[in-house]
């Protein structure tokens, strides 16, 4: 892939995690940190840098770097809802075929071309993206393998359960210790959610976020393996949570119960955050698993209208 092409792909996930409160005003945004994040080299984000810079969406100090612009432009939302809106449509063509078994397990570059009557650069960037994600690997030697995800709602509804099992009990492990700049954190993210333009934020950045909470929370319980087991299932369930529309009431309630889980463990209430949590994924579960059987009752509606023609 040219470097400018990916260099352009880095500038819009760093406009996106800017509006979507991930990075904030006069933040410090080192190409170190943005190549280990995104998983590129250094060049094609220091390019980036310079044309975020170029567009008055970062400002860069002498001998400091770079940090997000204090005044952004008033035009940054249309900057991102103008960068890569087909790149995403046909990543969610992708996914799709995956959840509705519409492609192999095991399929080549060349296989997704002619499927697809896609660029070379185009496959390769959307398998990377779903490297990236947790739901595609390069095959040693040749070829790509789609990995399991959460296809079926009985599949969401079991994850759900199961984080209602270990994320509350990871809260009352021994180990378990308060990080005040971890909740710090963040409370920013959440705090900066409230207030979001729900029709220009991306829901990419959204769901990161809202899986980042969870993930840096369970990572306090000082034992790797709670934080190593939600990882995996937040992959699997990140394709169908794509197909939920994300609704400026449904935002308010995640992040008001986020702050309200925040509050009790910054007031040392741990066993009281431990129960909030689970009654949190419960509601969770009862918002969310309609919408999954929903999608599988038409799924499996469209399939019996493709067999009956």
């Amino acid at each position: 892939m040219p470097k400018s092409d990916l260099s352009q792909k880095i500038s819009n996930r760093l406009i996106h995690d800017i509006v979507a409160g991930s990075l904030i005003n006069g933040q410090h945004i080192s190409a170190q940190q943005v190549a280990d994040r995104y998983g590129v080299s250094r060049t094609p984000v220091r390019e980036a840098l310079i044309s975020l810079e170029r567009q008055n969406i970062l400002v860069r100090q002498e001998n400091r770097g770079y940090f997000v612009a204090e005044d952004l432009p008033a035009t940054l939302s249309d900057k991102l809802a103008e960068s890569g809106t087909n790149q995403s449509d046909d990543y969610q063509i992708l996914a799709d075929d995956w959840l509705t078994n519409e492609i192999p397990e095991d399929v080549t570059e060349q296989f997704l071309r002619q499927r697809y009557d896609w660029t070379k650069a185009k496959v390769g960037d959307l398998l990377v993206r779903a490297a990236r994600e947790g739901w595609a690997e390069r095959k040693e030697g040749y070829g790509w393998r789609f990995l399991p995800v959460a296809k079926t709602p009985e599949a969401f509804d079991e994850i759900y359960r199961f984080r209602m099992a270990i994320e509350p009990a990871a809260m009352l492990e021994p180990s378990f210790e308060l990080d005040r700049k971890v909740l710090s954190e963040q409370r920013r993210i959440q705090e900066n959610m409230l207030e979001l333009d729900i029709d220009s934020a991306h829901g990419e950045s959204l769901l990161e976020n809202g899986s980042m909470f969870h993930e840096e929370l369970i990572k306090l319980s000082g034992n790797p393996f709670f934080h190593m087991s939600l990882q995996r299932v937040n992959r699997m369930r990140r394709l169908m949570e794509y197909r939920a529309e994300v609704n400026r009431e449904r935002l308010i309630e995640q992040c008001s119960e986020h702050l309200e889980i925040l509050s009790l463990l910054e007031a040392g209430d741990i066993a009281g955050a431990s129960y909030r949590m689970r009654q949190h994924l419960s509601g969770a579960l009862k918002r969310k698993s309609p919408l999954a059987w929903n999608w599988a009752a038409d799924t499996s509606s469209q399939g019996d209208a493709s067999g009956a023609s």
